[in-house]
């Protein structure tokens, strides 16, 4: 039996993160990752057992590397402001220094891959978020709103500046740069939204 090579692993993942984000799921095939990963296919089977294991195993991966960091430096005891600021932050940070891995978050979350990266990845993140929520509506620093609307106003701004920051560009083509001006200002915005 032939034994992993910790550094072609390396390079498979970064190929198959390459690749599901450029041809999508539909598109991913271990014959093609193989070749522009520069090994045999054979070589694949000793790291996944099938292209669902791979896809699944990268899924998770990039999953919990992301939520580790969304908790990085962040209590579910802090403040509104503080806790929310802080997810601001780390989401943030993420994103900018791994682009490639979030558009294959993003691609694989909307798959029918879903399930099983969400589960494997958000268990522990899950439960540090409801705290984070539930201490906020005790101490009332937030309105009493749907997870799903409070998810969108909280994030969805965020997420909107960090696409046109990863495109360099925002509406009619505006060359667009990231300030932590422009952080600032739509995170007071979404905070008097949000709080009461």
């Amino acid at each position: 039996m032939r034994t992993r090579d910790v550094n072609k692993e390396e390079i498979v993942k970064q190929k198959a993160i390459e690749m599901l984000v450029k041809y999508g799921v539909e598109g991913f095939g271990m014959n093609r990752l193989a070749k522009e990963s520069g090994v045999s296919v054979a070589t694949l089977y000793i790291y996944y057992s099938d292209k669902e294991d791979l896809i699944k195993k990268i899924g998770s991966e990039i999953g919990q590397t992301f939520f580790c960091e969304m908790v990085k430096d962040f209590s579910p005891t802090m403040s509104f402001r503080e806790g929310l600021r802080k997810q601001w932050e780390n989401r943030a940070r993420f994103a900018l220094k791994n682009p490639l891995k979030v558009a294959c978050w993003e691609a694989l979350s909307h798959s029918s891959y879903r399930d099983d990266i969400l589960e494997e990845s958000l268990a522990n993140f899950k439960k540090t978020m409801w705290s984070f929520i539930e201490n906020a509506l005790e101490k009332k620093e937030l309105l009493p709103i749907s997870i799903e609307v409070f998810w969108s106003v909280a994030y969805g701004p965020l997420y909107a500046l960090l696409r046109f920051e990863n495109e360099g560009k925002s509406f009619g083509d505006t060359p667009f740069k990231l300030t932590q001006e422009k952080m600032d200002e739509a995170f007071e915005l979404v905070l008097k939204a949000l709080t009461p």
